[in-house]
């Protein structure tokens, strides 16, 4: 996947920080396969990073001659923002673990 394309999916998106909007320098291109791309996105203009994106992607062919308009990624709207409450909570419950603390994690999660 060119730089260029992966742009195309951030055409409604700009950096939250400076509010510039992102560039083909924005993107380095960590790994790509077939079905997904590994991208690490900066803001050229304030050096923000945004971390990694994991691009899962279908060939073009599938969907004849696709606008930039419904390439590009939409804001969706998401969990609220953690609070100090949220925090505080994770903290002590972290803190007042026990020699047993693996009985908290799934069992699909261990191996």
């Amino acid at each position: 996947m060119e730089k260029s394309e992966i742009r195309k999916l951030f055409t409604n998106l700009c950096c939250s920080r400076c509010g510039h909007d992102f560039e083909d320098e924005s993107f380095n291109i960590i790994r790509e396969d077939e079905l997904f791309c590994v991208v690490r996105v900066v803001c050229t203009q304030c050096s923000k990073s945004f971390g990694m994106a994991l691009l899962g992607y279908q060939p073009l062919d599938e969907k004849e001659n696709p606008t930039d308009e419904e390439l590009a990624l939409e804001i969706q709207e998401g969990p609220p923002p953690i609070t100090c409450n949220d925090v505080i909570d994770a903290h002590n419950f972290i803190k007042n673990l026990d020699k047993d603390w693996q009985k908290h994690i799934p069992k699909d999660f261990i191996s």
